[in-house]
C-alpha cells in the first residue's frame, strides 16, 4: 500500500462507527443520483445534463434504497472485511430495491420517465454500491482480495448459525489464518440451508465432515448457551480430536471491541463443570454505590478483578493501594479507559504501614475496604516464611486497626480455603489473619466497622495457578506434571470470586466467615483431561500408547494437601443469598492473641523461621505441617552453621595430631 493509501486508511480507521455509517449513506445517495443519470444516458444514447432529468426517479431511488439497505444490514458490515458476505448482502438488498423500483417506474409508469429506467438504474446502482465497498476496502487494506492466500489457510467450521456466527464469519473473511467452510447447528430446520454462502451441517455428521473437508478446528459461536450444554457439545467434538476455540464474547465482534486475534484455545471458564453463581445486584450495590472504596493489593488477580467489578457499580471514587509499581500502573491505565468519569486514585504503599493507611483513609474519606493484599503462592511462602507471615498477618492487623480507628463502615478480608486445617505456612498465616479480625472485633464493643471474612477455593486462571502451567505444557507437547492422581480442589472463575467478595461484604457485620456453596470439588486429573480434550488431543497412557500428551505424577509439593476444605466446623448457616453460607468459628481472646503477636513479631524481626513455624503450630491448633522447613534464609544459615561445626571439628583433629 502506498503512502497516500496509508494516510487515508489511518484517517478512516480513526473515525467512530456512526461517522463511518453516515459517510456510507451519503455515498449511496450520490450513487443513486449517478445511477439515474447514467440510466438516462444509456437509454437516450446521448449526453444529457443532470438538471435536464426529472427529479422524480432520483428522489424515488433515494427514498427506497437507503431504508432497504439499512434493513438488510448493508451499513452494519465492516468495509475492510468486504467479501462474499457483503456481495450476498448487497445483491439481496438491491434485488428487493430493484423489484420495488421496477414496479413503480416500469409497470406503474411515471410521466417523462422511460420505462427501461426501472431496469437499468437498479443494475447500475448494484455495480456502483459494490464497487464503492471494494474500493474502500482497497484504501483500508491495500488489496481487493477478500480471502488472501487460501492455500495456507486452515479449514474451519463455526458452531452456531445465529447472529454471533454470522458476525464471526464476516470477521473471518479477511483473516489470513482461517477459511470457513461451513456451519454446524443443532437446529434440524437449518440443516442443508445456506448462510452467507456457507452450508449449515448437522453436528452428528462431524466425523464425515472432518474427513471430507479436512477440518481440525471448530470455532464456538453460541454466547447464550448453558455451561452443561456447551461442555456436552465440546465433549462430542473432542471425540473426533477437533480443537475447539472460543472468543471471550462473540457479541463484542459486532461492536468492534475485539478481533479474531482474541480467539483462545479454550476459555478457562469452560473448565468449570457447573454454571457460575449468579450475583444478587442489591448485595453488589450495597457497600459500593456512591461510596469511597479502597482495594488493597489492587494489582493482584483478585484485587484487579474486584476493581473491574467495582467501577461498574457507580462508586463515588476508587482508591487503588498496591506495592508493585508496574501492576498499579497497568491497572490504573486499564480502569481509566473503562470508566473515564470515575475518580481513581493510584497509591504505592505497603499495607503494614498503619499510620499511612490511616492518613489515606482520612484523606479520601473511605467507606469500604476490600483487603486483598497477601502472599498466596504456597511454595514461595514456604520458602520465605518470615516475610509471608509478616505480610499476611501484620498487614491484615494493620488494615483492621486503621479501619477501626478511622471508623470505616465496612472491611472485607479475602481469605482462602487453605486456612482450613492448614498444612502449609500460607494457609496458617491466613488463618491467623482471620483470628486477628475476629478477635479485634470481639474486643471492641462499640466498633463502628462491619467486619467480614470471605473464604473461597482456587480461582481459575489466576496468576501462579496451575491452569496456565498446564496450558504451556500442552502447547509444548507434554508431559503435564501432576502432584498426585487423587488431588482435588474447589474452583471458581475470577469474576465469580470477586462478586462473592462484594456480596459477602454486604452481608457481614461481626467478622463472620462466608463461603460459597461451590458444589463438588474437582479432581485435578479430570481437569487436565478436559484441557487435553479441549485442545483436540488425546492422553498417552498404558491404554493408549499412541496418544499425544502424557500425564506425569511427580508427588505432592512441600505443604500441599490432597484436598481442600472450606469449613472448619460442621454448622454452616444459610444467608439471604442461596449460594453463600456463613459460619461462626472459634477465636482467641484478643488480650491473649496480642501477647502472642508481640512474640511472633520479635521472631520475625530476628528471622527465626523455625521458631515462627513452631509458633504457628502452637497457636493454630489445627495447623499440621506436612513438610520440612524450606525457608531459604533458614537453610542457608543452617548450612553455614554446619560448615562452621565441621571446620571446628577439623581444627580439633589437627590440634590432636600436632600434640
Amino acid at each position: 500500500m502506498n503512502l497516500f493509501n496509508k494516510n487515508i486508511s489511518k484517517q478512516l480507521f480513526g473515525l467512530d462507527r456512526y461517522t463511518k455509517r453516515a459517510i456510507a449513506i451519503i455515498i449511496d445517495v450520490l450513487l443513486c443520483v449517478i445511477a439515474v443519470w447514467l440510466a438516462f444516458f444509456i437509454r437516450l444514447e446521448e449526453f444529457i445534463l443532470l438538471k435536464d432529468i426529472s427529479y422524480t426517479p432520483v428522489l424515488l431511488s433515494v427514498v427506497l434504497a437507503i431504508p432497504i439497505f439499512w434493513i438488510f444490514g448493508v451499513y452494519r458490515t465492516l468495509f475492510r472485511y468486504a467479501g462474499l458476505s457483503i456481495l450476498n448482502t448487497i445483491s439481496l438488498s438491491t434485488f428487493v430495491y430493484g423489484l420495488v423500483y421496477f414496479s413503480i417506474i416500469s409497470i406503474y409508469g411515471i410521466k417523462d420517465v422511460p420505462r427501461s429506467i426501472g431496469i437499468l438504474q437498479p443494475v447500475l446502482l448494484f455495480i456502483g454500491v459494490l464497487s464503492s465497498r471494494f474500493f474502500t476496502k482497497y484504501l483500508l487494506t491495500g488489496t481487493f482480495n477478500s480471502s488472501g492466500d487460501k492455500k495456507n489457510k486452515e479449514n474451519i467450521l463455526i458452531y452456531g448459525a445465529g447472529s454471533a456466527g454470522r458476525q464471526l464469519l464476516t470477521s473471518l473473511e479477511n483473516n489470513s489464518l482461517y477459511k470457513v467452510v461451513g456451519f454446524l447447528d443443532d437446529n434440524p430446520q437449518l440443516h442443508r440451508q445456506y448462510l452467507l454462502g456457507q452450508k449449515i451441517y448437522n453436528p452428528n455428521k462431524i466425523e464425515d465432515l472432518k474427513r471430507i473437508k479436512d477440518i481440525n478446528l471448530v470455532l464456538f459461536a453460541i454466547p447464550s448457551i448453558s455451561k452443561s450444554k456447551k461442555n456436552e457439545i465440546i465433549k462430542k467434538l473432542n471425540k473426533e480430536k477437533l480443537v475447539v476455540k472460543s472468543l471471550p464474547n462473540v457479541n463484542d465482534i459486532i461492536d468492534e471491541k475485539i478481533s479474531i486475534s482474541n480467539i483462545k484455545d479454550f476459555l478457562a471458564d469452560d473448565l468449570l463443570v457447573r454454571d457460575p453463581v449468579e450475583p444478587d445486584q442489591k448485595l453488589l450495590n450495597k457497600n459500593i454505590e456512591l461510596k469511597s472504596v479502597l482495594v488493597t493489593g489492587a494489582g493482584g488477580t483478585i484485587g484487579s478483578e474486584l476493581c473491574r467489578q467495582i467501577i461498574k457499580l457507580n462508586p463515588k471514587q476508587l482508591v487503588l493501594l498496591e506495592l508493585n509499581e508496574f501492576n498499579l500502573y497497568d491497572l490504573y491505565n486499564e480502569l481509566t479507559e473503562l470508566n473515564k468519569n470515575l475518580k481513581i486514585i493510584p497509591l504505592l504503599s505497603n499495607v503494614q504501614d498503619q499510620k499511612k493507611l490511616e492518613k489515606i483513609i482520612e484523606t479520601f474519606k473511605v467507606d469500604t475496604i476490600y483487603h486483598a493484599a497477601a502472599y498466596k503462592h504456597v511454595p514461595l511462602v514456604e520458602a520465605n516464611i518470615c516475610e509471608g507471615v509478616r505480610n499476611n498477618v501484620f498487614g491484615t492487623l494493620s488494615v483492621a486497626k486503621a479501619s477501626i480507628n478511622q471508623k470505616v463502615q465496612n472491611l472485607v478480608l479475602i481469605s482462602s480455603d487453605k486456612a482450613v486445617r492448614p498444612t502449609n505456612i500460607m494457609g496458617a498465616s491466613k488463618r491467623l489473619a482471620e483470628l486477628c479480625m475476629q478477635s479485634l472485633h470481639d474486643v471492641n464493643d462499640k466498633i463502628n466497622t462491619n467486619f467480614s471474612i470471605v473464604r473461597f477455593g482456587n480461582v481459575i486462571n489466576s496468576s501462579g495457578s496451575a491452569i496456565p502451567k498446564f496450558k504451556n505444557q500442552i502447547r509444548e507437547g507434554g508431559p503435564i506434571t501432576l502432584t498426585h492422581p487423587d488431588v482435588t480442589r474447589y474452583f471458581m472463575t475470577i469474576p465469580e470470586a470477586s462478586q462473592l467478595v462484594i456480596q459477602a461484604g454486604a452481608l457481614g457485620k461481626n467478622a463472620e466467615v462466608f463461603l460459597l456453596d461451590m458444589g463438588e470439588s474437582v479432581k485435578i486429573i479430570d481437569l487436565i483431561k478436559r484441557m487435553i480434550n479441549f485442545s483436540g488431543l488425546s492422553i498417552r497412557d498404558k491404554d493408549n500408547k499412541d496418544g499425544d500428551i502424557e500425564i506425569e505424577i511427580i508427588g505432592l509439593r512441600s505443604g500441599e494437601k490432597l484436598y481442600e476444605e472450606l469449613l472448619i466446623g460442621d454448622n454452616p448457616q444459610k444467608t439471604i443469598h442461596p449460594k453463600i453460607k456463613m459460619t461462626d468459628e472459634p477465636l482467641i481472646p484478643f488480650n491473649q492473641l496480642e501477647k502472642s503477636l508481640d512474640q511472633l513479631l520479635n521472631l520475625l524481626d530476628n528471622h527465626q523461621a523455625d521458631e515462627v513455624k513452631k509458633f504457628l503450630e502452637k497457636t493454630i491448633k489445627l495447623y499440621n505441617s506436612n513438610s520440612e522447613i524450606t525457608d531459604y534464609l533458614h537453610l542457608e544459615k543452617k548450612i553455614s552453621e554446619d560448615n562452621n561445626d565441621l571446620l571446628s571439628e577439623n581444627k580439633k583433629d589437627n590440634v590432636v595430631k600436632l600434640k
